[in-house]
């Protein structure tokens, strides 16, 4: 086989439908939907498509009926390998670049972030489920850490665009499949773990140590960890951090980000917080303590970026909300409130549910599903938090994916026997709107930003916040 040394890459890939000539494909084990994907089956048509060189795991040449003159690239490590390629492609990053990790939250934080630069003058960007947002950049994204080509791509090009410091978002995936390797992050955050992507995860502890790999390979020794003050897991993380190299700056009651009081105030909260010698009061409109525990550890990531105490809490007072998180979306004619939220897990539903309940007088609805293809043993646990927590739950459909509909939605009526069943989601919203009196408060969870609903591969226009808006201006669903 002839060498790489020879050959021109003008681009890197592992979706062979995305190949041109002069690409080198990238044929890296996967699965989904609980089935695995060898690699190695899309070959022909990357080599069709113009692939002039390979990369995948040893024992992939051999498995090829290809011509001697085709370079491959065999790896113990072919993701790590990709992802060292995408960077060497590409090159240049933003200098400051800071990732979170943890099971909720991590949407909100990052953008806190960024919001927080923006106030101090800074240039920078947030990068996950949300996109990439910054002033001069905007992109969407298919997942919250994105495949090594396309996160090293959108790197580049915040760093062209005058960008030098991105908030970065860490799912377990991503961390999984060394999506990450070969970032210079320098510091990273940890917020919580619940349970999630159990269907990708063998159990909570495979779960967790993915989410150490933030910790232990993609922040080079003597980066700073932002760690909470009470998550059990925090000596864990503690003693991966120390060993590491790492300096550690903590967030939350008693931390070195310090939440001294905390009140609600109408459709917000009035935080008193202490960081580093100074201390300030803001009042924002956000709803939730795990909001406030969203704030202090954005908080918390930028002093470890080394700015100002005093100008980061000043900066602070003027975070908003996040699309889709406890967003009010509006109310009827009679003062009954409606909010989106992307909880789609069972802690996260229990946070959002428990978050609303100060904010209401009377009745307090909630309307949710669970998605297809994914971990299954939450969805009564969703149903019984439902059940416990609100007044009166409709079961909907999420995204069902491959699934049959109906079926999702009998395992969640398992934990709420006495819930309304309305599979249309668009027609579950204008019900659980229709029945909304005064004082009374809807929440719509499970998809919170998404701006489609999945069903038998095919993606069809659905946005929670838009049907909302329309029912309440006296339209269809």
């Amino acid at each position: 086989m002839s060498q790489l040394a020879d050959r021109e890459i003008v681009g890197l890939t592992a979706d062979s439908r995305l190949v041109e000539p002069g690409y080198l494909f990238a044929a890296l084990p996967s699965s989904v939907a609980g089935r695995s994907i060898d690699g190695a089956d899309f070959v022909p048509e990357a080599i069709r498509r113009g692939a002039v060189a390979l990369l995948g795991p040893p024992g992939l040449a051999a498995s090829l009926n290809t011509s001697g003159d085709m370079p491959v690239i065999e790896d113990e490590e072919p993701r790590r390998r990709l992802s060292q390629l995408a960077a060497r492609f590409f090159g240049d990053q933003p200098e400051t670049i800071v990732a979170v990790t943890g099971t909720s939250g991590k949407s909100s934080i990052v953008e806190f972030v960024r919001q927080i630069w923006a106030a101090l003058d800074r240039p920078g960007a947030s990068l996950g489920t949300l996109g990439v947002n910054s002033s001069s950049l905007q992109r969407k994204l298919a997942h919250t850490t994105p495949d090594p080509v396309i996160l090293h791509a959108a790197l580049r090009d915040l760093a062209a665009a005058g960008v030098d410091r991105l908030a970065i978002e860490a799912s377990s995936h991503g961390l999984e499949q060394r999506r990450l390797d070969c970032v210079n992050v320098s510091v990273a955050a940890f917020t919580n773990l619940t349970r999630d992507h159990l269907d990708y995860h063998p159990d909570e502890e495979a779960y967790f140590q993915a989410k150490l790999q933030l910790f232990k390979v993609v922040m080079a020794p003597g980066g700073t960890a932002v760690l909470p003050v009470a998550s059990d897991l925090t000596d864990r993380l503690r003693a991966v951090c120390q060993a590491k190299g790492h300096r550690i700056l903590t967030f939350g009651a008693g931390g070195d980000v310090d939440l001294l009081q905390r009140r609600i105030v109408g459709d917000g909260q009035h935080l008193s917080i202490a960081a580093l010698g100074h201390q300030s009061d803001l009042e924002l409109p956000l709803i939730g303590a795990f909001q406030a525990e969203n704030v202090l550890c954005a908080i918390a990531l930028v002093l470890a970026c080394g700015e100002d105490p005093g100008a980061v809490l000043a900066a602070a007072a003027h975070l908003i909300g996040v699309p889709g998180r406890l967003q009010l979306v509006g109310a009827r004619a009679n003062g009954g409130r409606v909010y989106v939220d992307y909880s789609h897990k069972p802690e996260a539903l229990r946070a959002a549910i428990s978050a609303l309940r100060p904010h209401t007088k009377r009745r307090l609805i909630v309307v949710f599903g669970c998605g297809g293809d994914r971990d299954r043993g939450k969805r009564p646990q969703m149903g019984r938090i439902a059940a416990e927590l609100a007044d009166k739950t409709v079961v909907t459909d999420d995204n069902p994916r491959c699934e049959e509909a109906a079926v999702i939605r009998a395992e969640v009526l398992n934990g709420c026997p006495d819930a309304t069943e309305i599979g249309d989601r668009g027609q579950a919203i204008a019900t659980a709107i229709a029945c909304l009196d005064a004082d009374d408060v809807l929440l719509i969870a499970g998809k919170g930003h998404e701006t489609g609903q999945e069903i038998n591969g095919v993606t069809y226009p659905f946005d929670d916040s838009d049907v909302v808006r329309r029912v309440l201006a006296g339209q269809s669903p």
